[in-house]
């Protein structure tokens, strides 16, 4: 079939078209496969050892090949993000390198905290034998490593990869971190299947939650003519030495004060003060005797 006179309806519906450098050697977008390379040189650079293709006989030079290595693939996918945000090249190109400048900066903060943790997650599992089975098998270790980078990025105001980063780990483990999510030291997600964070939740120190939890938005704040306000806060504030038990939920822009402990399955839309213990009544158990059916 000739297309030719389809093709110009359907350019006019890019209305990107003039601002993304098409022709100029670059692929329009970061892509999800790139990105999940850039991970993976992200854990790698993290805990060294996880490579089998490198060659390097110490630490020093094992962190040089993988910082390059990450920073090299940051570079790029960073670059595509700004010129598909119509910044010009010489643009783009300087805030890279700041952005880059700033994460290689932040690296061995980010990592004590990863530690932190692993240490939190080693002290709160019984089922745990040791903090390498932390880093190596529990999918919250990993998700967390990938969102303090991809939170750093976001604050940065770095579009699409931070997201496309946690959004990424929301595949791989069901555990759905949204990049603007504030979280402190010593955080631990105990199995973590199901769990939701949004956008302007902030965590504070020695948080545990479980499986299921939800902290998420009640209502959607908007301007005058009716448009939704990005980034207000709408999420929960969450206070130091809180545990969170499964598929509790707790919406809109609240506090959970320190040292409180919300019971499995609640519902939470108000406040909630320091040191308090918030449950659900025990559900009525029925238990009867199974009528046997003779045999016909």
């Amino acid at each position: 079939m000739n297309v030719e006179r389809y093709i110009g309806n359907y350019l006019a519906s890019f209305d990107r078209v003039k601002r993304v450098h098409y022709f100029q050697g670059l692929t329009a977008l970061p892509r999800m496969e790139d990105v999940a390379v850039l991970i993976k040189s992200l854990m790698e650079l993290l805990f060294p050892g996880r490579a089998k293709d490198n060659c390097c006989e110490t630490l020093e030079c094992v962190i040089k090949s993988e910082m390059e290595k990450f920073s090299s693939i940051l570079e790029e996918e960073a670059l595509l993000a700004l010129l598909y945000e119509g910044l010009s090249q010489e643009e783009a190109q300087k805030r890279v390198e700041e952005i880059v400048d700033i994460v290689l900066t932040e690296l061995p903060n980010i990592r004590t905290l990863i530690k932190k943790d692993a240490e939190a997650g080693f002290k709160g599992d019984p089922a745990a034998r040791s903090q390498h089975e932390i880093i190596l098998c529990y999918p919250a270790l990993k998700v967390l490593a990938v969102h303090r980078v991809a939170n750093l990025l976001f604050t940065q105001n770095l579009p699409l990869v931070p997201r496309m980063m946690n959004e990424l780990m929301h595949r791989e483990t069901g555990i759905d971190i949204h990049p603007g999510a504030q979280i402190g030291e010593s955080f631990f997600i105990d199995h973590g299947t199901g769990v939701v964070i949004g956008e302007t939740t902030v965590i504070g120190n020695n948080v545990k939650i479980y499986q299921g939890v939800t902290l998420g938005a009640l209502s959607f704040p908007k301007d005058g003519c009716g448009m939704l306000l990005k980034g207000a806060k709408r999420h929960p504030t969450i206070g130091n030495n809180v545990t969170i038990y499964a598929n509790a939920t707790v919406l809109g822009d609240i506090t959970i004060g320190d040292n409180t402990t919300i019971g499995s399955s609640t519902w939470i839309k108000t406040s909630i003060p320091a040191n308090s213990r918030v449950m659900i009544p025990d559900p009525e158990i029925i238990i009867t005797e199974r009528i046997k059916r003779q045999p016909s």
